[in-house]
C-alpha cells in the first residue's frame, strides 16, 4: 500500500486495512484448520488403540497342576477350590480324608434339615407332644431322653462304618479285605440297591450329587438357624 509509481490508480488505507485483516483471517483458519486435523488424527490413533484386542495376561496354572483337580467334588461352578492350602501338596490320601469328612457333614445335614422341617410342621414321637421345636427344644427335653439321644448316636455311630476296618478305619481287621469302593461306602456286602450294576460314569454322577445335596444340606441348616435366632423363622417357612 506503499506509494508507487505506476500509472494504476492508488489503493485507500481502509482497502488496505480490509486486505491485511482477511490475510490475518485466512491465516488463523489455516492454522486452525490444520490443528483441528491433527487433534483429529490423535482421537483416531486413541480410539483405535482403545478397540485394540488387549494383551492376554497369562494366568497361572498353579490351581489346575494339582493332580486332585479331577478328583470327586471339583466341579462347576467353582472347580477345585481350595483356598486355603489343605491339599496343596497333592496328598491323595489326605485328600479323601477329607472328602469323607464333607461327606459325613453332608449326610447329618441333611437328616438335621429333614428333622428341623418335620418338628417345625408339629410332627412329635408319641410322649414328646409338648416338645418345641428348633433351639427351644433344647432346654425342654428332659434328661432321660438326652441319654436315649446320645445312646442312639453311638450305636448309628458305630453301624454306619467299614466294618471290615477297625473301629473308625484305625486298621485291618480280620474279616478280610474290604468290599468298599471309597470312604463312606458302607454297604458292607449287604446292602446295594443296584449300586453294583451301575457304570462307573453313574456311580461318579451319584456320589456327586450325593455330594451337592450335602453341601447345600449344610447352607440349608445353618440359614434355618440363623433366621430362628433372628426371629424370623415363620418369615421362609409356612
Amino acid at each position: 500500500c506503499g506509494r508507487d509509481a505506476s500509472p494504476l490508480p492508488s489503493k485507500s488505507p481502509t482497502t488496505c486495512d480490509d486486505n491485511l485483516k482477511a490475510i490475518i483471517f485466512l491465516s488463523i483458519v489455516n492454522n486452525f484448520s490444520k490443528m483441528m486435523k491433527s487433534i483429529a488424527a490423535l482421537a483416531l490413533v486413541g480410539s483405535a488403540a482403545a478397540f485394540a484386542p488387549a494383551p492376554v495376561q497369562q494366568k497361572s496354572t498353579a490351581l489346575y497342576e494339582n493332580p486332585l483337580a479331577n478328583e470327586l467334588g471339583a466341579q462347576a461352578p467353582l472347580g477345585f477350590f481350595d483356598p486355603l492350602g489343605a491339599c496343596a501338596d497333592g496328598d491323595k490320601e489326605n485328600f479323601d480324608r477329607l472328602r469323607w469328612v464333607e461327606l459325613k457333614h453332608g449326610r447329618i445335614s441333611m437328616l438335621a434339615v429333614v428333622g428341623y422341617l418335620v418338628t417345625y410342621a408339629g410332627v412329635r414321637f408319641p410322649g414328646a407332644e409338648d416338645i418345641p421345636s428348633g433351639f427351644a427344644a433344647i432346654d425342654a427335653t428332659p434328661g432321660m431322653v438326652w441319654a436315649q439321644f446320645a445312646a442312639t448316636t453311638a450305636m448309628m455311630e458305630a453301624a454306619n462304618q467299614d466294618q471290615f476296618k477297625g473301629p473308625w478305619g484305625t486298621n485291618q481287621n480280620s474279616l478280610g479285605e474290604s468290599p468298599a469302593e471309597f470312604k463312606g461306602d458302607f454297604r458292607n456286602g449287604a446292602l446295594d440297591f443296584g449300586w453294583d450294576k451301575l457304570s462307573p460314569e453313574a456311580k461318579m454322577r451319584k456320589r456327586a450329587i450325593e455330594l451337592n445335596n450335602g453341601r447345600a444340606a449344610q447352607m440349608g441348616i445353618l440359614g434355618l438357624m440363623v433366621h430362628e435366632k433372628l426371629g424370623n423363622i415363620d418369615a421362609i417357612l409356612p
